[in-house]
């Protein structure tokens, strides 16, 4: 069986790996909530590179997850 905790440890450690700017839009979008407006005036970048990378990072974790057999 899965336990959250498991799952928290898979998340910090793919957080954890990635490079800083992406690690900011990661965690501004999907724990603070912020804009992708705001992500992107942040980091002086286009909304469309911000939401690019966020959607290539959500399709990375979603590998990391099946990887870890916690999701199919």
């Amino acid at each position: 069986t899965v336990t959250i905790v498991r799952i928290i440890c898979i998340i910090n450690r793919f957080i954890g790996s990635l490079s800083g700017e992406k690690r900011y839009m990661f965690v501004r979008r999907y724990w603070y909530g912020d804009s992708v407006k705001d992500i992107a005036a942040a980091l002086d970048e286009s909304e469309a590179k911000v939401k690019t990378a966020l959607f290539r990072l959500r399709k990375d974790l979603a590998k990391e997850l099946r990887k870890e057999g916690i999701t199919e």
